[in-house]
């Protein structure tokens, strides 16, 4: 296949590690703590056959595998890295409250180029890509013929390619899906995330912190995603945001070697270090599925309440009959759900029940504000008669709004 120009992020400035360039009126800085009793069991929705990866690079710029000990990293999406670098409580509260920096090296990127390239994508994704503006993006699922998901993604339009933006541990399986569909088009894929990598801000002031170290932030919108090229403290860094939330969130690329950097830097601002406990806590708090963990190759997109990642006027796309078969009949027999759960499950997934037969599952769960809530998909006319279901231990209470719901909207 082709290659093409990726305007792949330019290496920084040679600095001693731990030192910050001068010029910035840096708030306060935290010091790492020790995380090595920490533990968290490997997802049982996970495929037994994906390999686990290595570290990410931020936990190995960190030097936390220098001498890692049994349990001291949490995996998450087949990778490795630091679980809370303080109390799991706190953390959650300045993702909430304020402004937390943490790792998203559990992330890639694919690049899709050449001259067909975006009425190609615009086919193999749920979303509107073709009419997306340079600079933007927004989120989809990948379907099978059968209208099941594959895979989900955040899909963006840049200059000379697109850039597909996944879990890692899920780029393998949509690079073989996407090859598959590559008949007669000018199209190429590449894998560029071995070279990069990402951190997330997040929190109330996460826009103000990253205006205070001289970013510009475009508005933030319902339907819509943005990626812009920036430098922070001289770190060259592709920036990417949107969807308006409750805790506004935000993706920092930079190549590995800039990582540790760059992390130094948004800490030394004033973000407070979170763990990825921390992190996937908000997601559940959001009411966010993760591909993998909460939704599967068996889901339909309507099950997932993530209307923002459909578009029912956009044209063909793959699995679109069935999409719009679903949406002509006004229903579906599963959705995901939000509970507010009387005792932690001592493992998941955890079966829900209701008068003793299968209601659905609880797959994720996150404490907030003294509560504890879980995320799953259940079946819809068993929570319409009966909005508390049973499992091993507790009871589920449906909640009619995650807590810190996301805005989002359906594209017509």
């Amino acid at each position: 296949m082709a290659r093409f120009n990726l305007h792949p992020i330019a290496s920084p400035p040679r600095t001693a590690r731990g030192l910050l360039p001068e010029g910035y009126n840096f708030l306060k800085a935290f010091a790492m703590q020790d995380t090595s009793s920490t533990t968290l069991a490997h997802s049982p929705d996970a495929a037994a056959s994906l390999p686990v990866s290595a570290p990410t690079a931020l936990t190995q710029a960190l030097g936390a595998c220098a001498a890692p000990l049994p349990g001291s990293l949490d995996e998450l999406a087949g990778a490795l890295s630091l679980p809370v670098f303080s109390v799991l409580s706190q953390e959650i509260a300045a993702l909430t409250e304020g402004a937390g920096a943490f790792d998203l090296g559990y992330r890639g990127q694919i690049a899709v180029g050449s001259a067909d390239r975006l009425r190609w994508l615009n086919g193999m994704l749920t979303n509107n890509i073709q009419s997306l503006p340079e600079g933007t993006g927004n989120y989809s699922f990948v379907l099978n013929a059968q209208g099941r998901i594959q895979g989900d993604c955040d899909a963006f339009h840049l200059a000379d390619h697109l850039l597909v933006v996944t879990d890692r541990i899920q780029i393998p399986a949509l690079m073989a899906h996407f090859d598959r569909f590559i008949i007669m088009d000018d199209v190429a894929l590449e894998d560029i995330s071995f070279t990069r990598t990402a951190l997330g801000l997040a929190g109330p002031l996460a826009s103000q912190l990253l205006g205070a170290l001289g970013i510009s932030l475009p508005a933030p919108t319902q339907d819509s995603l943005w990626l812009m090229q920036t430098r922070i403290c001289g770190v060259p860094v592709q920036l990417t945001g949107g969807y308006a939330t409750a805790s506004p969130r935000f993706e920092l690329w930079c190549v590995n070697e800039s990582v540790r950097m760059l992390w130094d830097v948004l800490l030394a601002a004033g973000a407070i270090p979170c763990g990825i406990r921390a992190a996937e806590a908000l997601r559940v708090l959001e009411g966010t599925p993760r591909y993998g963990v909460d939704l599967g190759e068996r889901d339909l997109p309507q099950e997932t309440s993530q209307t923002r990642a459909l578009h029912f006027s956009k044209g063909c796309y793959l699995g679109q009959e069935i999409v719009e078969r679903i949406r002509s009949r006004g229903a579906v027999h599963r959705r995901l759900a939000q509970f507010a759960l009387s005792s932690e499950p001592a493992a998941l997934p955890v079966e829900l029940t209701a008068a003793g037969a299968t209601a659905g599952r609880i797959t994720s769960t996150a404490a907030y504000n003294g509560t504890r809530y879980g995320l799953g998909i259940v079946r819809s006319e068993t929570v319409e008669r009966q909005p508390s279901l049973d499992y091993p231990g507790g009871t589920a209470t449906l909640v009619a709004h995650p807590p810190l719901a996301r805005t989002a909207t359906q594209s017509s």
